[in-house]
């Protein structure tokens, strides 16, 4: 991003510009061509405004009540009234981060010239995200069609000034105290303003770009899962060859398997049974078939993108200002493009997840974990071991699969039937969100269970890669021994994945990992 942080035009934004502000507090800057493409289109609805014929968002009524001509001494009252009515949600906050990747998107939307606000307003925008002022967003209130209306109402109304959010600290206060301690004047909304800030996609659109760079990072890790597992089971990586994958082409599953050849090469663990004496023929589903399962998970990931990376080249409003000055309504603020996506996304989470898990009680139970103490127990029967970890694995699986059930099936009608179908994309991306987080708690597990493992096998070494997570995990885990409180070693492996570490540690052996 360099020193000016986040440039936002009309371009397209990236997954990692959204990233940075969402995550890191990048600045933004509007470009000279956005305020310039802003400026031509407010001049276009000012001369609308002012023509007796009405325009839907500029001189009618909304949604079911659009009928209604507003007389030009009501408009911009008009304008507060929508953003008001429409921070209507519930529940519990939203993360800071899906607010901010919200924020950015909404003013990248305005930036395109298509939604003819003043540019004030997009610059009072980019003020509230330099300064670090959160919008308080409720976790209830968006049906992902007319776009996310109640989330980014609420983030409009912080715009004028009313409202809550939270300061750069973090400390929850007034929108105008806020405001005033960052010196930002709270706008003036005109006609057509509030529609114009409260219509759009970007909060599905912020979470899909997290969830999508989250779950690509989650991805390399259950390969390091999975090559761990194969090592403690005394699996093989025959079924991993290059000549073996390109049989059924496939780039995800041909990504995986490189990364699991790779994490494997120069195991001690693995020669050790190669010879003419190993009588196993073929590995269970759950470890052969791990390139198969991870790999398609990264082609749908990959299907997702693509969609997030078009809807990043949109302008999401409704009505929209063409550039020859006409105002015309249309249905692009529909959430299904991005529903979908965010549906889909939640199915491979609960299959990896899935797998992950079964790979974890292979090697618990003594029949099935070639030579493993049951339960990887010190004194199995006075000892418990691992075994009530793969429990919480189990309980985090049942809950994936619930959440792998679509939310962009369902469709409630609103508005007094006018907008009679709904995306329900904003319930989508909640879900996996969730779903992310119970994947990055089964993987943990089964790494954590995995080092335990592999220290059993001593004194046979594992590969280079698998050592090497096993001595970074070893840094905040202890070695295997007799029972001990085991919930805050679970938490370390979780922070261990979630941030990084783990994957590192690996990539230093093996270069990067796809």
């Amino acid at each position: 991003m360099g020193d000016k942080g986040v440039q936002v035009g009309p371009e397209p934004l990236t997954f990692d510009q959204v990233v940075a502000v969402a995550r890191e507090d990048a600045p933004v800057t509007l470009t000279e061509r956005a305020l310039e493409r802003i400026a031509a289109a407010r001049a276009h609805v000012e001369e609308l405004s002012a023509r007796p014929t009405p325009v839907y968002g500029v001189s009618t009524g909304f949604g079911a009540l659009a009928t209604r001509h507003i007389p030009p001494e009501l408009r911009r009252q008009l304008q507060l009234n929508i953003v008001r009515s429409h921070a209507a949600g519930s529940g519990p906050e939203v993360e800071r981060e899906v607010v901010r990747a919200m924020m950015l998107l909404r003013l990248r939307t305005l930036a395109s010239g298509h939604s003819g606000v003043q540019p004030v307003t997009a610059q009072t925008l980019a003020a509230l995200l330099n300064a670090g002022i959160t919008p308080i967003v409720h976790e209830y209130g968006s049906l992902g069609c007319s776009g996310d209306l109640a989330p980014l109402s609420h983030v409009a109304l912080a715009l004028i000034g009313e409202g809550e959010v939270r300061d750069a600290a973090g400390r929850r206060k007034p929108a105008a105290q806020a405001l005033a301690e960052a010196d930002i004047p709270p706008v003036t909304l005109g006609a057509k303003e509030g529609l114009a800030l409260i219509n759009g996609t970007d909060g599905m659109l912020g979470m899909l770009v997290l969830a999508a760079c989250d779950l690509r990072r989650l991805l390399v890790c259950a390969d390091i899962a999975a090559a761990m597992s194969v090592e403690a089971l005394l699996g093989t990586d025959r079924v991993f060859a290059a000549e073996l994958q390109q049989l059924r082409p496939h780039p995800g599953q041909a990504a995986s398997a490189a990364n699991l050849r790779a994490l494997l090469a120069g195991s001690a663990i693995m020669e050790s049974h190669r010879g003419p004496d190993c009588t196993r023929v073929q590995d269970a589903y759950s470890l052969r078939c791990s390139p198969q399962v991870n790999g398609a998970a990264r082609d749908t990931l990959a299907h997702a993108e693509q969609v997030a990376s078009r809807e990043l080249a949109s302008a999401i409003d409704n009505p929209v200002v063409l550039p020859d000055g006409r105002v015309e309504s249309n249905g692009n603020f529909h959430g299904a493009p991005l529903a979908y996506v965010l549906d889909f996304l939640a199915i491979p989470v609960a299959d990896v997840a899935s797998m992950s898990e079964r790979r974890t009680d292979r090697m618990l139970d003594r029949a099935r974990s070639h030579g493993l103490p049951a339960f990887l127990a010190d004194d199995p029967g006075v000892d418990s071991g691992h075994m009530i970890a793969q429990y919480t694995q189990a309980a985090i699986v049942s809950e994936l699969k619930r959440l792998a059930v679509p939310a962009s099936v369902d469709s409630l009608p609103s508005s007094a039937m006018q907008e009679d179908h709904v995306s329900m994309g904003w319930s989508a991306a909640r879900k996996l969100r969730r779903a992310l987080d119970g994947l990055t708690r089964v993987l943990a597990i089964e790494i954590l269970t995995a080092a335990r493992a592999l220290d059993l096998r001593a004194p046979l070494r594992p590969a280079p890669a698998t050592a090497a997570v096993v001595a970074a995990l070893r840094e905040h885990v202890g070695p295997p021994g007799p029972d001990r409180h085991l919930a805050p070693e679970i938490d370390h492996a979780v922070r261990l994945v979630r941030d990084g570490t783990l994957r590192a540690a690996a990539e230093r052996v093996t270069g990067p990992l796809a």
